[in-house]
């Protein structure tokens, strides 16, 4: 009787093997005595549903009845460990434990590969059992493609794109780098209707789930738009000594200038004069001013979103003040009679 009793128990350690290898997910029950029910008592674990970060070391605990019981590993359609059997050929897989009856399963470097069901199978002499635990792997956002820096025309609309990946979903924001800062709605796509100058500039994307840091990537936004001749001023014009006429514009792209005096188109080295252009501005220099210089001078700015121009009438300096007219010598006179009259009267 004894002897059948030790070949019925191997005969069914040999079945729960096999019926490990065909079901993979639950252990089947063999050679229970006539009315007994199968009721599986679930091994001890720390918890079901374990959630690691992407890269780090993921432990699925499970504990052994007793010094008898045999334990296996499996994963999906695969048997990963069977007793101290190892069948899997990934490297980063071990059994360990701090204690003999622990059977815990050990992924290093875990990727999203192992994201997915696991079951702890532990055969005692009586009773097979169970536990599933399902491992889910976080993974940082990642930004993997964003549009590329652009250039448009002021009124246009304007779509930006922000794609990125990660596990739970990184949530996407966008921003404006200016003064302001502005923020927009969360999502990967971000449209702007009838764009301004004013919008022109860096717009920042970031991608974030608390998984690490938010992911974050920059877009550049170059707005065209036709020169606006911001002011038109000169230095002071005096006969006999040098003199300024500075055009300050916005335009992008950068303007080109034209002068004209007059209906006369002006030339860099022309006659004294010197034009010099800079992205924001042209100045226009006379090395030594004589009465022909006096006149209307024209500053004429362009790009190819079109043209802008300003006019500026530079006269000769007037000699006529204080109601006196005639020259700087009759003038210095009346200015030197006054200041005797009034010190002649203060002494008395």
């Amino acid at each position: 009787m004894d002897m059948r009793l030790v070949v019925q128990d191997a005969f069914c350690f040999n079945q729960w093997f096999a019926a490990v290898i065909l079901s993979l997910f639950s252990v089947l029950p063999c050679c229970l005595p006539a009315g007994q029910s199968l009721e599986f008592q679930w091994p001890a674990v720390e918890d079901n549903n374990i959630v690691v970060r992407q890269g780090d070391t993921a432990i699925l605990r499970c504990f052994l009845a007793d010094g008898t019981s045999k334990g296996a590993w499996l994963n999906r359609s695969s048997i990963i460990f069977a007793g101290n059997d190892k069948w899997s050929v990934d490297p980063r897989i071990s059994i360990g434990g701090s204690s003999k009856l622990e059977y815990s399963l050990q992924i290093r470097k875990v990727d999203v590969t192992d994201d997915g069901p696991y079951t702890c199978s532990v055969q005692t002499q009586n009773n097979p059992r169970a536990v599933q635990m399902h491992l889910t792997v976080q993974v940082p956002p990642k930004i993997y493609d964003i549009s590329t820096n652009m250039g448009v025309n002021e009124g246009n609309n304007v779509t930006l794109m922000c794609l990125a990946s990660g596990k739970p979903d990184p949530s996407i924001t966008w921003r404006h780098i200016s003064p302001s800062g502005k923020s927009f709605e969360n999502g990967e796509y971000l449209e702007i209707f009838g764009i301004t100058r004013d919008q022109a500039g860096e717009y920042e994307c970031s991608a974030g789930n608390d998984v690490s840091f938010a992911d974050v990537k920059k877009v550049r936004i170059t707005v065209n738009f036709p020169p606006k001749i911001l002011e038109l001023t000169h230095s002071g014009v005096i006969t006999g000594h040098a003199a300024a006429i500075r055009c300050e514009t916005a335009a992008v792209p950068s303007a080109t200038y034209d002068w004209y005096k007059g209906d006369k188109k002006l030339f860099n080295g022309q006659q004294g004069i010197t034009i010099k252009d800079y992205k924001s501005r042209s100045v226009l220099t006379i090395s030594n001013v004589t009465e022909g210089n006096f006149g209307n001078y024209t500053c004429v700015a362009t790009n190819i979103m079109g043209t802008d121009n300003s006019s500026i009438l530079i006269n000769p300096p007037s000699t006529a003040q204080y109601g006196i007219t005639g020259n700087a010598d009759i003038l210095s006179s009346s200015w030197y009679l006054t200041l005797v009259i009034s010190s002649s009267i203060s002494i008395f």
